[in-house]
């Protein structure tokens, strides 16, 4: 599935409409770096409330410098202030984490390379808390900034968003969230989040956030 031509012919409907009410847009995002290229792209076309649920980070330390990181883009960033982005934070829980992806129950995932089942379990967990969040406040789409990573699985991205929509259509009569395909580093988007960190200052993490992720990363700089 091309991810990307998806996305520019809703965009293109969407600004065909002429609507002077902007379609409400749920995006949950891991950090300031990822944010800003979707955020720029988008801002134009949703009234978006930036979600920020990661427990999966590590230390609690890293957590709080990522938001931090994000908040002080949001203060400065022209698509944020002039689009008027909220951040919604909902607080720290590691444990729920563990148990979403069961690395203590099936030690062997601790050890994946990322984009294996491990980060599959991760991106259903807090992408479905974001879906719960985005149905409970009648948002109109909702979407991540995972995708603009080249260490995440685009795709696999895509069908968990696709199957929450259409699970949750089929069970229920209330107005249900779209899920907004994507693949955000297409197009120079990865490039044009470096361009942004780098032009704002801004801290870039050298690990995905997990506990596995970072000693991966340990483990392969001992290897060399």
């Amino acid at each position: 599935m091309n991810y990307q031509k998806e996305l520019d012919e809703l965009l293109t409907n969407v600004s065909s409409l002429n609507n002077s009410v902007k379609p409400t847009l749920l995006l949950h995002a891991c950090c300031g770096p990822c944010s800003s290229y979707v955020l720029e792209y988008l801002y134009q076309f949703f009234d978006i409330t930036v979600y920020y649920y990661n427990p999966n980070i590590y230390p609690p330390a890293e957590y709080e410098r990522r938001l931090s990181e994000l908040k002080k883009l949001y203060e400065v960033f022209p698509p944020a202030t002039e689009g008027k982005v909220e951040l919604v934070e909902t607080g720290y829980e590691p444990e729920e984490f563990f148990k979403a992806v069961r690395t203590r129950e099936e030690p062997e995932l601790a050890q994946e390379a990322e984009k294996g089942e491990r980060c599959r379990r991760c991106y259903e967990f807090r992408l479905r808390r974001a879906f719960e969040y985005a149905l409970a406040h009648k948002y109109d789409f909702f979407c991540t900034t995972l995708s603009i990573s080249p260490f995440k699985d685009a795709e696999k991205l895509n069908v968990i968003g696709e199957e929450l929509e259409r699970k949750t259509k089929e069970k229920s009569s209330e107005k249900v969230p779209h899920w907004l395909p994507s693949d955000f580093k297409k197009k120079g988007g990865f490039k044009r989040s470096l361009e942004i960190s780098a032009e704002y200052g801004m801290y870039r993490q050298d690990y995905c956030g997990c506990i596995y992720s970072k000693n991966n990363k340990n483990s392969a700089i001992i290897k060399e």
